[in-house]
């Protein structure tokens, strides 16, 4: 169908009244980009899910890492947009700031001929995301082995997807049908939400990052509304059964088990865990279970669709990108930090009345 018919039945949009939510970080902040809710006909709202890796991360593992921060021999090694994550009392960044020694990097991988430099030191990756990079983390211990490097470790915070749908499906909310997260259909295969798209009678559409892919799919999932379907509008991407040889690797070096996630509490065999035969790597992954917010902070309301992160009392008032409270604020896959970004733009980054 053309674009432009599309975006006529999407903005003309009169029948019953549909929440389609969307479960990937880079949906969202394309979302929001792109001005698509300002579309989109009142009758039509968009929720933002679980989809942000950094921000289901509970308090408890940024508190390990800087705990681990704390010892001399160690070094923490991660992504930029964690460091500033509060714990339940202080960032990455504080305690970078008080004398530990946090370092960014752009790969995991340089993880690696950092160790090398400093054969000396420990050197721990903070290893969060979902299937997406989960690949790549087992591919990092493969390497770690083969080359015998004793000082290299990971904290992982690794989550799989159709778990947490699954309790979002049946908590009760009011969720018509799901744009699926692209980069995890990407590895894991569009078939792992088939299950879920079969239970609870909604449908599921796989789609791009580019505006016009994401306005496909949303028409997809408001003709589908109430067919228990799975499609995919990413074909030059995503397959049915993903990406066998990221999958094989997984599941060599990793193990399913419960994991916790901010707002959601502990969701059974949602996290990825190193197996025992690779437990030398873990710098203390298990149990981190507890999750402390800023008071006041919504959060674990915004991750569930349940409010906007406009409705949030500290929305660009005590929490803003350069001064977090909550994790929403800092990645730039959150849902509130892309409504704060879009808000200075005049953009709509809430729901429709």
């Amino acid at each position: 169908m053309p674009y432009e018919s599309i975006l006529r039945f999407l903005t003309e949009y009169d029948g019953e009244k549909t929440t389609i939510m969307e479960i990937c970080g880079s949906h969202t902040a394309a979302i929001e980009h792109n001005g698509i809710r300002s579309l989109l006909s009142p009758a039509i709202r968009l929720v933002s899910g679980p989809g942000c890796p950094v921000c289901v991360t509970v308090s408890a593992y940024i508190d390990r890492l800087i705990e681990l921060s704390k010892r001399p021999e160690n070094v923490i090694v991660t992504f930029g947009d964690l460091i500033r994550v509060p714990g339940s009392g202080a960032s990455l960044s504080d305690a970078a700031a008080l004398g530990a020694d946090v370092r960014m990097v752009y790969s995991p991988m340089d993880i690696l001929t950092l160790a090398k430099k400093e054969p000396d030191r420990v050197f721990i990756f903070a290893a969060v995301g979902f299937e997406t990079t989960a690949p790549v983390y087992a591919r990092l211990v493969e390497l770690s082995e083969e080359d015998g490097q004793k000082n290299v470790r990971l904290l992982t915070s690794l989550k799989t997807m159709p778990e947490v749908v699954d309790i979002l499906c049946s908590s009760g909310g009011e969720i018509d049908g799901f744009l699926a997260p692209g980069h995890v259909c990407a590895v894991s295969g569009y078939r792992i939400f088939e299950p879920l798209a079969e239970k609870y009678n909604r449908p599921f559409v796989a789609a791009g990052f580019e505006g016009n892919e994401i306005m496909a799919a949303l028409y997809a999932l408001v003709r589908l509304k109430g067919r228990g379907v799975v499609r995919n509008l990413y074909p030059r991407v995503v397959t049915a059964e993903g990406n066998t040889s990221a999958i094989g690797a997984v599941s060599r070096i990793f193990e399913k088990g419960d994991a916790s996630w901010r707002g959601l509490g502990r969701i059974a065999s949602s996290g990825l865990y190193l197996r025992k035969e690779y437990e030398r790597f873990d710098a203390g992954s298990r149990g981190l279970d507890r999750d402390r917010v800023a008071e006041g902070c919504r959060c674990a309301f915004v991750l569930q669709g349940k409010e906007t992160s406009t409705a949030c009392p500290l929305f660009g008032k005590n929490c803003t990108p350069s001064s977090p409270k909550g994790a929403c604020m800092v990645s730039g896959e959150g849902s509130c930090f892309n409504a704060f970004q879009n808000s200075q733009n005049g953009l709509d980054g809430g729901f429709r009345p």
